[in-house]
């Protein structure tokens, strides 16, 4: 092999490594990217099924119920407009209530949101930026919705 071949095989063989780095980082980054979805987009289903994401919104009223084995909860989250049902196997957080903000992660399953973590508000004043603009969205949509009739 003369000193251009030597050099070729090196370049070749650096941009392959350069090139397995690559789709590691971003193949581990897409594993671990969540998205936020609202109820009123869970229900016109453009949230994925069977991947993680987080939704937002409020605790309904009435909505939570745990079952007899002490660890799980069922609840409803809503943004006013749609609601979607949560499941939780954990310890809820000391501040979830009904009528607060919630932002669950998980994945939706058949309808229902099935969370593996559950993060409450933490004063009265705060909603999680996500959940705000979730909420103020879904009014925005009902407001034009009854404008236009």
């Amino acid at each position: 092999m003369n000193s251009t071949q030597k050099r070729v095989g090196l370049v070749v063989g650096g941009l392959a490594i350069v090139g397995v780095a690559a789709t590691l980082v971003l193949s581990a980054f897409e594993e671990n990217l969540v998205f936020f979805f609202s109820p009123s987009q869970v229900a016109a289903n453009e949230a994925p099924e069977g991947r993680a994401f987080r939704i937002g919104g409020f605790v309904e009223e009435g909505s939570v119920k745990r079952q007899s084995d002490g660890v799980t909860v069922q609840f409803v989250v809503t943004d006013t407009v749609a609601s979607v049902p949560v499941t939780y196997r954990g310890s809820l957080p000391d501040l979830f209530k009904e009528g607060k903000g919630v932002v669950a992660q998980g994945k939706l399953k058949k309808g229902v949101f099935h969370a593996d973590q559950v993060l409450a508000k933490h004063d009265e004043n705060y909603m999680p930026p996500e959940a705000e603009k979730a909420v103020q969205d879904a009014h925005k949509k009902v407001r034009s919705a009854s404008n236009s009739r």
